[in-house]
């Protein structure tokens, strides 16, 4: 299975595996049916997810406020809900060609 965003409503969902506390915040690529995301913040206290929120946030060209976990705070494989885009777009802007 590949990463593929799903539309859902006004946005997408789509699964995360989030790997806290790196070097630096970034957009890793997909693996397997999520997407990979490292964020320099650490794993406490809802950091990572508001960190990884705002990765994402950018990444898209949505406001941070459109970025939601909406599954997983405690873990590393997380489901996101993203307002304001379709699947094509996300999928597009998340994983551009290389």
């Amino acid at each position: 299975m590949t990463f593929a965003p799903i539309d859902d409503g006004d946005g997408v969902r789509f699964p995360v595996k989030v790997v806290p506390g790196a070097a630096r915040d970034r957009i890793a690529g997909a693996l397997g049916d999520a997407l990979k995301v490292q964020v320099a913040a650490p794993p406490e206290q809802g950091k990572a997810n508001a960190r990884l929120c705002e990765v994402l946030a950018v990444a898209l060209a949505v406001p941070t406020r459109a970025v939601q976990v909406v599954a997983g705070h405690g873990s590393p494989r997380k489901t996101v809900a993203v307002r304001g885009v379709d699947a094509a777009t996300a999928l597009a802007r998340l994983l551009p060609a290389r």
